[in-house]
Formats: C-alpha cells, sequence, structure tokens
C-alpha cells in the first residue's frame, strides 16, 4: 500500500471533474455545498451538492483509525470490501443500500447515492422518533443476502469466487478482538463508570459469558454462510419519512466495509443487540412505552427475515437434499446464534472500545443503571444461546432485566 493523497472540502470539485462519470452526475463548477461530515471512526465523508439540487457522497477509507490517529494503521481496501457488499447485496435489495457510481481503487475513493435527505437511524431513535418500517426492512435486507449471496442461491463457482474476493481478515481481527475477546479480557480499550466496575467484574468473570463469547467468536471465524454486512447496527441504517409520518418511505443498510463470508446470525444478533441499547436509554429516561417499543423491533425484524428467506426458499439450487426439514433446521440454527451474537454484541458496547450514544450521552447516574441493565441482558441472552429459544422471549427478558437495574 502507498501513499495516496487525501480529500478536502477544497480538492472535491477538482475530483468530480476528473472523473467523467461523477461530472455527469454532478455540476463541480456550481456547487452550492461540499462538506467533509464523517463522524465515524473509520473514513472521510463528503457531502456534495449542485445548484441543480443533484447531490453525491463520497467517501475515502484512510490507512489508519480516525479516531486514534496513526498509532492504529489499518488497510484501506477495507473500501473495495464495502464496494463488492453494496453491489452484491443491490442486486438483491437495490432499494436497501445506496447506489455505488463509481469505485477509485488508487486512493479508495467510492462515489454513492447522496442520502443527506435520511437520517441515521440511532441518532433518530436518540432523538425519541419512531421510524415505522425501518425495522422489517432491515430484516428483507438480511433475508435477501442470506439466500441470494449463499450457497442456496448462488452457482458453486460463483460462489467460491465471491468468498475469495471477500475475504476481509484485518477488520475480522478488529471484530474478534473488540467485540468477542476484550469485554472478557481486558487489553487495555475497556472502559466503565466507577459504579459500573464491579457490573463489569461479574460479567468477565462469569462462566458462561466466556464460554458464550468464546463460542461466538469459533463461529465467526469459521462458518462462512453468505456476504454478512459485518457490522450492522442502528448507526449503519438511514431511515427518511414523509413530513408528518412515522413510516418511513425510503431505508438504507450501509458501511459495510466489515463485510466477509461470515455466520448469518452475526447481523441479526447485532441488529437486535442495537434495540435492546435503545431501550436501555428509553428506560433509563422514563419512557417505558417506548422502550418496549424498542423492544418490539427485535420481532418484527425477525418476522421480516424469515419472511424474506422463505419467499426466496423456492428458488434454492439443489431442492433434491435441501427440502423443507433444511428450511427448519437453518431457522432454528439461526435463532439460536441471534441470542449468542446479540449477547456479544450489547455487552462489548458496555465495556469495550466504541461505545455507543444511546447509553454514552445519558447523565451518569441514569447512564450507571442503562449500563448495568445492557450487561445484564447480554448474560441472560448467553444462557438461552444454546437452546431453541422463540425470538419472541428476547423482548420480556430483556424489558425485566433493564427495568430491575435502572437508577434514577
Amino acid at each position: 500500500m502507498g501513499s495516496y493523497e487525501f480529500l478536502t472540502p477544497a480538492t472535491v470539485p477538482d475530483y468530480l471533474r476528473s472523473v467523467p462519470e461523477l461530472a455527469a452526475r454532478i455540476d463541480p463548477d456550481h456547487l452550492v455545498r461540499c462538506e467533509e461530515v464523517g463522524d465515524g471512526n473509520l473514513n472521510l465523508v463528503f457531502l456534495a451538492a449542485d445548484a441543480g439540487g443533484r447531490g453525491i457522497c463520497l467517501k475515502q477509507a484512510l490507512p489508519y483509525v480516525r479516531m486514534t490517529g496513526e498509532g492504529w494503521p489499518m488497510t484501506p481496501d477495507r473500501a473495495r470490501h464495502e464496494v463488492l457488499a453494496l453491489r452484491a447485496h443491490g442486486a438483491l435489495t437495490p432499494e436497501l443500500v445506496p447506489a455505488v457510481y463509481h469505485y477509485d481503487s488508487e486512493r479508495y475513493i467510492i462515489a454513492m447515492e447522496d442520502l443527506s435527505d435520511h437520517q441515521v437511524w440511532r441518532g433518530a431513535l436518540i432523538d425519541g422518533q419512531r421510524h415505522e418500517g425501518a425495522a422489517a426492512a432491515v430484516g428483507r435486507y438480511v433475508g435477501a443476502l442470506a439466500f441470494g449471496t449463499s450457497a442456496l442461491g448462488m452457482e458453486r463457482e460463483a460462489l467460491a469466487e465471491a468468498i475469495a474476493a471477500a475475504v476481509n481478515p484485518q477488520l475480522c481481527a478488529i471484530t474478534e478482538d473488540l467485540v468477542f475477546t476484550e469485554p472478557i479480557v481486558d487489553a487495555g480499550r475497556n472502559a466503565v463508570l466507577p459504579g459500573n466496575a464491579a457490573d463489569a467484574a461479574e460479567f468477565a468473570a462469569d462462566p458462561v459469558m466466556r464460554r458464550a463469547d468464546g463460542h461466538a467468536k469459533w463461529l465467526f471465524m469459521t462458518k462462512a454462510e453468505a456476504l454478512i454486512h459485518g457490522d450492522l447496527h442502528t448507526g449503519s441504517v438511514m431511515v427518511r419519512a414523509p413530513q408528518g409520518s412515522a413510516t418511513c418511505d425510503s431505508v438504507k443498510a450501509f458501511d459495510s466495509e466489515f463485510a466477509f463470508y461470515g455466520p448469518l446470525a452475526f447481523d441479526l444478533g447485532a441488529i437486535f443487540a442495537n434495540y435492546v441499547i435503545a431501550a436501555a436509554r428509553a428506560l433509563a429516561l422514563g419512557e417505558d412505552e417506548r422502550a418496549d417499543w424498542c423492544l418490539d423491533q427485535i420481532l418484527i425484524t425477525w418476522t421480516a427475515f424469515e419472511a424474506e428467506f422463505r419467499a426466496r426458499w423456492p428458488q434454492r439450487r439443489d431442492p433434491r437434499v435441501w427440502d423443507d426439514v433444511t428450511l427448519a433446521d437453518l431457522l432454528a440454527a439461526w435463532r439460536r446464534e441471534a441470542w449468542l451474537f446479540a449477547a456479544a454484541k450489547m455487552s462489548r458496547r458496555i465495556v469495550g472500545a466504541a461505545k455507543t450514544r444511546d447509553i454514552e450521552s445519558l447523565p451518569e447516574g441514569l447512564r450507571e443503571g442503562a449500563a448495568r441493565g445492557v450487561l445484564r441482558v447480554a448474560r441472560a441472552f448467553a444462557r438461552r444461546a444454546g437452546q431453541d429459544s422463540p425470538i419472541e422471549a428476547m423482548a420480556a427478558i430483556a424489558g425485566a432485566e433493564l427495568r430491575a437495574a435502572r437508577t434514577s
């Protein structure tokens, strides 16, 4: 990997001029907006718009983790993985991912659909908004990629090529460390409020949780089922609703640079964990009915996921041996593993690096109880992961644990 030039607001117009297909989409000589808006951990993100109302998003991968600087190197090739996933997932659900217009493999720049008329779902949830239909859209998205990027929907040679192209070891290693290992064995990046120190110690010493994280890590490293998003949470989903409506007319999954061929239930568990975190915030603020709504999104997502997968099932490539018993077995395995991955994903957001604004923006007194509750939900979920527990049970278990732990 050689050095390459980073974009700035001043150089974006020249860059757009230099790429004919982009200059055809937006007028670089008459831009009325050009700003860097990235607030994530890894990338530069620029939004540009011209006088005619046309917009574009440019995302450039940095060769290090943005939140820490050059001391934590990071391969910019992750941009290629994001493009690969966006195109593969977009072929299955074009309405649920942003369109890719151009990829610059020398400077690791993705030019894509402008979603500035959308909101990041996490921010909308923090603001108390409801976007009905978003959870179901996420479920359809995961159901589509579960079938369409797997052996069920792809010819064997094409599948092998797709798996090889999607090998993503450096970003997978981040997940393996930060999600599955470091919440149990602190590598120096963990932190909690003083009032949660005992909760974190109990969590790390829980043999059931340790076993669950170990099993989850094993599955993550060995079970190459489908081209998963790899980092599916409320911060990687954009939502839009018409003025005055609470129902979405557009939902987009983005930031898929962690995509690789992995366990399908990882994406499900990740989004379920974030619903629990959103509910923890709502309960901390005394918004009990809203918390129940957040937890209801778990079953809504699963139901839409299962319906989408079942709808595609008749097109499976080898019905001779993949019969309806196989269908039931797959769904049962994903139910079990969703509990496991949800436990890992929610707990790392409390004790590990890269926490969530849902919890971190709470006043300290309320934050303590919310964090305690999420850790207790994680431990409760880990105890159900080996069973074929119904997804419906997640909301009841999470609601009870979060209510018992909240502080005033």
